[in-house]
Order: C-alpha cells, then sequence, then structure tokens
C-alpha cells in the first residue's frame, strides 16, 4: 500500500521560502508509472496545481507558480520537495502531495499539510 505523508512548517512569514517534504513508502519515487504532484487548496477555493516531478526526475511546473516554485527530490529518503518562494498571504492553503498513476491520475492523496503566511 503506497502512503503518502506531507511534512514542513505551519507558519512561514511572508517573502519567506516555503519547504515542503513528502515521504513515500510503498513505492520508489523512481518509477516509470508514476510521478508526484503538489497540489494546493486555499480557503473557499477549489484544488490549485503547483508543480509535477517524475519518475525520471523530470518536472513541470503551473505557469502560475514556475518563477518561484522548485521541486526537488532526494531518492535516498524516497522523497519529494516542494519549494515555494517570496510567500504572501495569498499562498496560505492546505497543500498535497499526490502520487499520479499513467492512466490513473492521482491514484494516492497524502494527509495534506495546513501553510499559514504571516508576520
Amino acid at each position: 500500500q503506497v502512503q503518502l505523508q506531507e511534512s514542513g512548517p505551519g507558519l512561514v512569514k511572508p517573502s519567506q521560502t516555503l519547504s515542503l517534504t513528502c515521504t513515500v513508502s510503498g513505492d520508489s519515487i523512481t518509477v516509470d508509472y508514476s510521478g508526484y504532484s503538489w497540489i494546493r487548496q486555499a480557503p473557499g477555493k477549489g484544488l490549485e496545481w503547483i508543480g509535477y516531478i517524475g519518475g525520471s526526475g523530470s518536472v513541470y511546473y503551473s505557469p502560475s507558480f514556475k518563477t518561484r516554485t522548485f521541486l526537488l527530490r532526494n531518492t535516498s529518503k524516497n522523497e519529494v520537495t516542494l519549494r515555494l518562494e517570496s510567500l504572501t498571504p495569498e499562498d496560505a492553503a492546505v497543500y498535497y502531495c499526490g502520487r499520479r498513476v499513467s492512466g490513473w491520475g492521482i491514484a494516492n492523496w497524502g494527509q495534506g499539510t495546513q501553510v499559514t503566511v504571516s508576520a
């Protein structure tokens, strides 16, 4: 059974960089049939896709985030990391890690982690 666990700071100050980690168990992040997306949901809004990192390490970013987002991975720890720079209060949201499987879409979700942006 594949499980995803997001972790990171719950409170970040404006202009700082957010770093969130998704720890994956039950499958390797390097397999070619899956990859990992970061998605967020702000209060009262819908899901917003941030970016994706594939099993090969290839990355894709939403145009809305590409100038300030980096997706990294640590294959020895089986972790995927999101870094979002220059935070503003509008970046406050629940951030989710999702495992996308070829032909299936998002097959597994983490429980989400709440991020608040405040001085």
